[in-house]
């Protein structure tokens, strides 16, 4: 269980900071990019081998994390900038 958890988390904190970056960009917030971008490929090498090599459940998981990500990431971008 603790292994899905994770597998989750780190998708989750992935495309939090991808949809925060987007933003970042889009509204030309060129430090918070730099930083958010850092942080995203960071995390990305955490990613690579439980999204790559994992089972379907592991796959299955890093995507509901991922979706869940996409709406904190929307959430974030929209209270911290405006």
């Amino acid at each position: 269980m603790k292994t899905k958890s994770i597998t989750f988390f780190y998708a989750w904190a992935q495309v939090s900071l991808i949809c925060l970056n987007t933003f970042q960009i889009a509204n030309r917030q060129i430090t918070g990019a730099l930083i958010v971008g850092f942080m995203i490929s960071l995390v990305w090498t955490f990613n690579v081998k439980r999204a790559a090599f994992g089972s379907l459940a592991d796959k299955l998981i890093y995507s509901v994390g991922a979706s869940a990500g996409t709406a904190t990431g929307l959430f974030a971008a929209t209270y911290i900038y405006k």
